[in-house]
């Protein structure tokens, strides 16, 4: 930052490039810069405080792009600040944080799911119609909306151990603060039940009641809950959710709500719902095992910690193997499973179970 001939002391070396943080530093007798860039009385025999040091008119600081400041970052931000395209660079990373604080995958699991499930109803192409899908955007969008409470939720109360485990996410590595989580948190969770209310499909508010109260027991630090610490009971959140309510809510949602026809419960619902038990099984663990080093350091007794990241994994891809195949022989083998005409039903069928 000084001149070229200027001897700093070598504790504090100056780089000859980017801008210097506020500090102060012994400096030895140098030769002066004349005029407008230093004050003499600044430098002889004293400390130089960089905040001091005017810049407006001098070229030496001008030629070597050097700047001083007594806050981190406040020269790029005073030039940055009306500039666009760091506006638009602050918006689309604050979007990506969000983004990140969705868990996308989880939104995506939840609208195929969904999607699937209030197709077993639909018996032809007569019943796909505007209002069909009307009544599936119905069931979307709340369900996506408390699918972020959830996975918020359990954000906002696993920030030590995301910090561990996954600190990419916005609470963890400081992208969003608390209070932005709980502003998400709070606003998606009041949405999704006011949605749910304005509807008026008792199955869907039915399914969005137990999400909330079962994704509310997994995550909250109060006695009694906190129910991830556990894996029976962390398991049995996630199956209960996935492999129940949502099949049979939104099954009575399309059925009941959206076609208007009377409750039935055929086979095709059945088969759903137990590979589904097998599937949400898998989540279940398979969740935990890249997570063991933050879990077993906050008490987290995951199936993973307790019984090994290895045995864990061959045991979904066992489980797995057995739902996929027992889904593919019953795909193929049975007319009983609908959807849309006889001759397509076997394959729809078994596509559906595929894409969850």
């Amino acid at each position: 930052m000084l001149h070229r001939n200027a001897r700093t002391s070598s504790k504090y070396p100056l780089p000859s490039h980017g801008c210097l943080t506020s500090r102060k530093v012994e400096v030895k007798p140098i030769r002066i810069i004349p005029s407008r860039c230093l004050d003499k009385r600044s430098i002889i025999g004293k400390s130089i405080n960089f905040n001091v040091l005017p810049l407006k008119h001098c070229k030496l600081f001008r030629r070597n792009d050097i700047c001083a400041t007594s806050e981190p970052g406040y020269a790029s931000k005073k030039h940055e600040g009306n500039n666009p395209s760091s506006l638009q660079a602050c918006f689309l990373k604050q979007l990506n944080a969000f983004y990140q604080f969705s868990r996308p995958h989880t939104v995506i699991g939840t609208v195929i799911g969904i999607t699937s499930v209030c197709l077993l109803p639909v018996e032809t192409m007569a019943d796909l119609t505007p209002a069909f899908l009307v009544g599936l955007f119905k069931a979307l969008v709340p369900s996506v909306l408390m699918n972020i409470y959830v996975v918020g939720l359990n954000q906002l109360y696993d920030i030590e151990i995301d910090k561990v485990n996954k600190p990419s996410l916005p609470l963890a590595c400081g992208d969003f603060s608390m209070e932005t989580g709980v502003t998400i948190v709070s606003t998606f969770s009041l949405m999704s039940f006011a949605l749910g209310f304005t509807f008026q499909s008792q199955p869907l508010l039915y399914a969005l009641l137990v999400s909330f109260l079962l994704g509310s027991a997994y995550s909250i630090e109060l006695p009694l809950l906190r129910w991830k610490r556990h894996a029976f009971l962390a398991a049995s959140c996630i199956l209960i959710v996935r492999a129940i309510v949502v099949q049979l809510a939104f099954f009575l949602h399309s059925q009941n709500y959206v076609l208007g026809k009377p409750t039935v419960y055929p086979r095709s619902l059945v088969f759903a719902v137990v590979f589904m038990c097998f599937f949400s099984s898998v989540i279940a663990l398979f969740k935990d095992i890249p997570d063991v080093e933050g879990d077993r350091g906050f008490g987290i007794q995951s199936y993973s910690v307790s019984l090994g990241q290895e045995k864990v994994f061959w045991l979904c891809i066992h489980m797995l193997l057995v739902a996929y195949g027992v889904a593919m022989v019953i795909g193929v083998s049975s007319s009983s499973l609908p959807i849309v005409r006889p001759r397509h039903s076997r394959f729809l069928s078994l596509s559906s179970s595929s894409v969850r």
